[in-house]
């Protein structure tokens, strides 16, 4: 497994180790010893979760002001431009945002911390999308940052307006927004 540092010193790209042969091809998607050794990440996930997308598709920005959750995302068909945004008032990097294309091909996974929001646009015909969560989902602390804020200036990497919820689609502001102390 190889660690690929972000622009924000939390959040990481890990790649992991593949073996293929003409058979296809097998990798370690998640090992807690390696993750502890290798990144530093000790985390006790709860709940998996799998969404398909079709092309065009917006999802987030989203994060839970209670109960918040450090997720661990990959793509397993397709492909995705996938965004984390600091949300933590304290830190060096609040209101800054990192983007990462992930895919069926490049197998590489993101490890979105809690005190961050999170979101993803579908670059491809689809995409399976599939993560790990440290904590349960709870709809009554979910909050939703617009994913066109101009104060974070997301380069979401398309062309058109993207398809959203009605949920995303009210998002707040950063600086309406309830942030993590």
């Amino acid at each position: 497994m190889k660690i690929i540092q972000t622009q924000i010193p939390d959040v990481l790209i890990i790649e992991p180790q593949v073996f293929g042969d003409e058979r296809g091809f097998f990798f370690e998607s998640y090992n807690e010893k390696a993750f502890l050794e290798k990144a530093g990440i000790s985390a006790n996930f709860v709940q998996d979760n799998h969404s398909r997308s079709a092309r065009n598709v917006l999802r987030g920005l989203h994060y839970q002001i209670k109960q918040p959750q450090g997720k661990l995302v990959r793509v397993v068909a397709g492909l995705v431009f996938d965004v984390a945004v600091d949300l933590r008032k304290n830190s060096k990097t609040f209101g800054q945002w990192v983007g990462v294309r992930l895919s069926a091909e490049n197998k590489q996974q993101l490890w979105i911390p809690p005190g961050f929001a999170h979101g993803f646009i579908v670059l491809s015909d689809y995409a399976d999308f599939l993560y790990k969560t440290t904590d349960f989902y709870a709809p009554q602390h979910e909050r939703c940052i617009l994913w066109n804020d101009p104060n974070i200036r997301i380069s979401w990497q398309i062309q058109e307006e993207p398809i959203l919820s009605e949920k995303d689609k009210l998002g707040k502001l950063l600086g309406d927004a309830q942030v993590y102390e």
